[in-house]
């Protein structure tokens, strides 16, 4: 049996206001963020999909255009990074330019889940059950290390609850 479920995209245009328009772009450039008036933006990026080992990136980070489209993006517009990955991969360097992170891990066949907390039908919920390196020089990494140094600690996460609005 085939699930049919639905995407990011397809969920934010089902969760904001009829009149607010949407706009989806795969790669947007710089001077397209720029000459546009945009209020908000989510960029939605991560690993490609895999199945164990043979699909795995051995080397962590977020294949192109993730990087670049979290840089032309979040450096001109407010923004939200949704995150998909199966283990924490090499954020680091786009961080600061972010103005909210949220590690979505493998959300299944439902966009719909994702855009329930973006949109504040339910409070975001999690602690990380490990740590999140800031490169991957420094792995392993576990608490207690002389040289224990994560961009986000082993419990790191938050609990809000549900705001009706993003």
């Amino acid at each position: 049996m085939l699930t049919t479920g639905t995407t990011i995209l397809s969920a934010v245009k089902s969760a904001v206001d009829p009149t607010t328009q949407v706009v989806y772009v795969e790669n947007p450039t710089p001077d397209f963020i720029k000459s546009n008036n945009f209020s908000y933006a989510i960029v939605v990026t991560g690993e490609y999909p895999y199945s164990e080992s043979s699909g795995d990136n051995q080397n962590l980070t977020i294949p192109e255009p993730g990087p670049t489209t979290i840089m032309n993006v979040c450096e001109s517009v407010k923004c939200v990074v949704v995150l998909m990955s199966g283990r924490p991969v090499v954020i680091e360097p786009y961080v600061s330019s972010m103005d909210a992170l949220v590690a979505a891990w493998l959300p299944g066949s439902e966009g719909q889940g994702v855009t329930d907390v973006l949109f504040g039908d339910y409070g975001f919920t999690g602690k990380l059950a490990h740590t999140w390196f800031k490169t991957v020089d420094q792995l392993p990494m576990n608490v207690g290390d002389p040289h224990y140094d994560p961009l986000y600690p082993f419990g790191y996460g938050l609990t809000t609850e549900p705001t009706k609005g993003f």
